[in-house]
């Protein structure tokens, strides 16, 4: 069972959230906070597998409870869930510790499969999101996407097939059932790919492969 906070200002909107993680059995939401000081204490009283936070709250928002957060609950993932996109917010929340980022207006799919991955101990970032990640880390867009491909280079056919599979924001599990092996197999190559690519992590490596065309 994978535990879950949900942090929203809006009643309606966190009832909705809660009505969609309910359709998946293995979800279950602990706790919910009308703002970021009340997530930050719901935390830390429920100890969840994954704070789903907003950005915009009242008293404190959703980045300062993020990175307050990861500071006092390492074992919390924080994932991000907003109408927001604007490049500033996604910087914020990745630098402030948060694992994941989703909009609220995409496909209830990809807010389970990012639960998922955070409580995995993963990242995950839908799509869209992901795009804007790149063109605002990229800078010099031809060098790193020859950077990017000289890198994916130096990966075995296998491991390119499972970095494109990261970069489109599959978890192991999927993309283990993609390519009908155990997702044993796909954490020794996630973990490989990392190594060969010197990334921290599969925000970054997803980076890579958004910038070497294999997404």
């Amino acid at each position: 069972m994978i535990r879950v906070l949900l942090a929203d200002d809006e009643p309606l909107t966190r009832a909705g959230i809660r009505a969609v993680l309910a359709a998946e059995p293995e979800l279950e939401v602990v706790a919910e906070a009308a703002d970021g000081r009340e997530a930050i204490e719901l935390v830390a009283a429920h100890r969840p597998d994954v704070a789903l936070l907003d950005i915009v709250m009242p008293v404190l928002d959703g980045l300062a409870a993020a990175a307050e957060i990861t500071r006092t609950a390492p074992g919390t993932g924080v994932l991000m869930l907003t109408t927001f996109s604007a490049d500033e917010h996604i910087a914020a929340a990745l630098s402030g510790g948060a694992r994941g980022f989703l909009l609220k207006t995409g496909d209830p799919r990809e807010l389970f499969a990012g639960i998922r991955a955070v409580a995995g101990g993963a990242a995950f970032l839908s799509p869209a999101v992901a795009h804007r990640v790149i063109q605002q880390v990229s800078g010099d867009r031809l060098a790193s996407a020859a950077r990017a491909r000289t890198l994916v280079d130096t990966l075995t056919p296998r491991e390119r097939q499972v970095l494109a599979l990261v970069g489109a924001g599959l978890p192991n599990a999927e993309i283990a059932r993609r390519l009908h092996v155990v997702e044993g197999t796909v954490k020794v190559f996630v973990t490989s790919i990392l190594r060969r690519l010197a990334v921290a992590n599969r925000v970054q490596a997803a980076i890579v492969a958004y910038e070497a065309g294999l997404v």
